[in-house]
């Protein structure tokens, strides 16, 4: 037996999420067992747990986008019994069952070994929103941002994947412009390492000439629309933006003008589908170098129970910082 939060659609179409006990026979296939510890709430997992979501085609569902735990049982033999894992992507919470629940069958192609210095806990209190941020911030520097360039503007700072890249692009040494429209994050964030809270509303006008004066040195925006449009004209040359989330719309109202006239590089980040060596950096990365004690601190803590309101609040922007789930708890 293992303990689910499963999502169940009714024949009107609504969703409802309730904590069950489910045989093991239930789990989905895979080579790999995971006894899951932990797991966080994202974005995703709001949409996965309401009504109209749009992402969960198969009911019931367990969500949950990413987890860490240990083996309990493996097939394949990159990974035995006690080996500790982190699993992100491959639409796992979306189309194979998830995290949340105390037990996980997934492809081992889909996991990672957990990188030394890290525990469980710690490598959820970042979760796929560190893992994602800390890819956006590898591209960057793969691109010539290192700090001394100049300001790096941060969207969605108040976010999970903006906490988590403000505190890592702070700890590198980049001087961090972090935007939020909610003033009262402004104590947060500077405890993160901003440098400089930049309202939201400066960014948020539709673009009114292509180029503006150059300001940022790079950029890593969970937004997207018009607020990416803003951002792109007011690029330092050669600079690049990592783009991450479209939380402000798919559309993108620019023009092609900063591209050719200052050389600004649209970088899209998917954290979905990486490849293994990618995955490995980036964990490995993320074990170097966040300040994950200062993160573990500033953690949500959840238990199952907890997530089908968490997941409405998620949607309405008023999670801040990340929610650690103990599916244990």
């Amino acid at each position: 037996m293992f303990k689910a939060l499963v999502v169940e659609k009714a024949e009107s179409g609504d969703t409802h999420a309730s904590v069950q006990n489910l045989e093991d026979s239930r789990l989905p296939e895979g080579n790999v067992t995971v006894a899951v510890e932990y797991s966080t709430l994202n974005y995703k997992d709001g949409l996965c747990l309401t009504s109209g979501g749009g992402l969960v085609r198969n009911y019931p569902h367990v969500p949950g986008i990413d987890f860490a735990g240990t083996v309990e049982a493996s097939e394949d033999p990159r990974y035995r019994e006690g080996d500790k894992v982190v699993l992100t992507g491959w639409r796992v919470g979306e189309v194979h069952w998830g995290g949340y629940a105390t037990r996980a069958r997934v492809n081992a192609d889909w996991l990672v070994p957990l990188p030394e210095g890290l525990t469980t806990r710690q490598a959820m209190s970042v979760g796929t929103a560190g893992f994602t941020a800390m890819l956006a911030i590898m591209s960057l520097e793969d691109h010539g941002l290192a700090p001394g360039n100049g300001e790096v503007l941060v969207t969605g700072a108040g976010g999970g994947v903006g906490s988590v890249a403000v505190s890592v692009l702070s700890r590198l040494g980049h001087q961090v412009a972090a935007v939020t429209g909610r003033p009262a994050l402004e104590p947060y964030l500077r405890d993160l390492g901003a440098h400089r809270i930049v309202p939201r509303e400066e960014l948020a006008e539709t673009v009114k000439r292509p180029l503006e004066a150059e300001t940022w040195a790079g950029c890593i925006d969970s937004v997207g629309g018009p607020m990416l449009a803003r951002v792109l004209g007011q690029m330092q040359y050669g600079g690049s933006v990592a783009s991450v989330g479209l939380a402000g719309g798919a559309n993108l109202p620019a023009t092609v003008i900063p591209f050719l006239l200052r050389g600004v590089n649209l970088l899209g980040i998917d954290s979905v589908m990486r490849p293994y060596a990618d995955r490995v950096r980036a964990w490995t990365r993320i074990a170097r170098d966040l300040p994950v004690e200062k993160l573990e601190a500033m953690v949500q803590p959840a238990t199952l129970s907890d997530l089908p309101d968490l997941g409405a609040a998620i949607l309405k922007g008023q999670v801040q910082g990340r929610v650690l789930v103990d599916v244990n708890a």
